[in-house]
């Protein structure tokens, strides 16, 4: 008997089987797969935020780029302004006809206005055209009205300062004169 005592008992019970075991199996796996698709759902949805974020800062920094002129070109109109202002004042043939020293000067504010103009274009900086267009007012700026029996109502007739903008960005409103109704 005492060799009974010492000695285990080595047959294997038989393991008892839960019916419900299987089916939490297969509840595991739904929820298994559950989890996947939701993590790889959360995963398209961040990779795609990413995405949208890069694309942003692509443009931002395009942008960035092509406006960050912006403040010094307005200064420089003013410049641009003046310097067409003296040349429209002057009589080129009376200058040509009374010194050479003066038309050369003449002939240096020209190729001034020029070179910035030049500079303007290379910076995608263009004037408005507003002589004879339909009024804007995200463009234009009206100053006074003008009564004309030739042009049709709300056309600019004249152009007091000229408006530019710089890529489809407004720099500066044109300042203009508008045509209005014949009062009767």
């Amino acid at each position: 008997m005492a060799k009974n005592k010492n000695k285990k008992n080595l047959d294997p019970k038989p393991a008892k089987v839960d019916e419900n075991s299987e089916v939490k199996t297969e509840d595991a796996g739904a929820d298994d797969n559950d989890k996947l698709k939701e993590l790889e759902s959360r995963l398209l949805t961040s990779l795609a935020e990413n995405e949208n974020l890069r694309k942003r800062f692509d443009r931002e920094k395009e942008d960035l780029s092509n406006y960050v002129i912006s403040n010094f070109a307005k200064e420089i109109l003013s410049v641009l302004d003046n310097l067409q202002r003296a040349i429209a004042s002057v009589k080129v043939k009376e200058v040509k006809e009374k010194s050479d020293s003066l038309s050369q000067l003449f002939e240096g504010i020209e190729l001034t206005e020029k070179q910035i103009i030049s500079t303007f274009e290379r910076f995608k900086i263009e004037q408005i055209k507003s002589l004879g267009e339909q009024f804007d007012p995200n463009i234009h700026q009206a100053m006074f009205e003008v009564e004309k029996d030739d042009q049709e109502a709300g056309t600019v007739a004249e152009v007091v300062q000229e408006g530019y903008k710089i890529g489809d960005r407004l720099l500066r409103p044109a300042l203009v004169g508008v045509v209005k109704k014949k009062v009767k």
